[in-house]
């Protein structure tokens, strides 16, 4: 257990590291421009600073109410939230350290992406090696109606255990505020 938390901080640090270098690269992005539908918001920043609700839920599902998506600590001390990817349901942990969404192979072929299709645009090292990332733009990433299009994410090669939900979805909130066991999506 504690090699598969060693190597997904790994795969993290990696895919940080190697967005960087494609972000740099990258000119479709900045020629269509994110489309974010924020109900009128112009704040694309996230915040960690505390928020003002301290109400609570007993279960660690993502819920949505009047204000934001509410998502519990689960047990192991991270947040997992279902997102719906392309219209399909995968289970994510929120990870606001990791620069993009790093799917699964195994998530991303359920979505319905042909990884082996997909150029490897670099490597990420975990403990079990080197093992190949290519990236992907996802059309459409929603947790419980909060929704962005064109989401950039890399599939990992790695026994990840779990999709991370990372800055590409992230950043492009209004804000994200954890208080307590809470974290809270606008």
């Amino acid at each position: 257990m504690l090699g598969r938390f060693l190597g997904l901080a790994a795969v993290i640090a990696a895919v940080s590291v190697g967005m960087a270098g494609i972000a740099g690269r990258s000119t479709n992005l900045a020629a269509t421009g994110p489309v974010v539908d924020r109900g009128g918001d112009d704040n694309e920043n996230w915040t960690t600073q505390r928020g003002k609700d301290r109400s609570a839920y007993t279960t660690a599902q993502a819920r949505a109410s009047s204000g934001g998506v509410r998502i519990n600590r689960s047990g192991d001390s991270h947040f997992y939230a279902t997102a719906e990817i392309d219209g399909v349901d995968i289970k994510m942990m929120v990870d606001s350290g990791a620069s993009i969404i790093a799917l699964t192979r195994r998530d991303a072929e359920t979505i319905g992406i042909d990884v082996d299709s997909l150029p490897v645009s670099g490597t990420a090292r975990t403990a079990g090696g080197d093992v190949p990332m290519r990236t992907v733009m996802l059309d459409s990433v929603d947790i419980d109606g909060i929704e962005v299009r064109r989401v950039q994410a890399a599939v990992v090669d790695a026994d990840m255990g779990v999709s991370l939900l990372g800055q590409s979805y992230l950043a492009r909130l209004a804000a994200v505020n954890v208080e307590g066991d809470t974290m809270t999506l606008r």
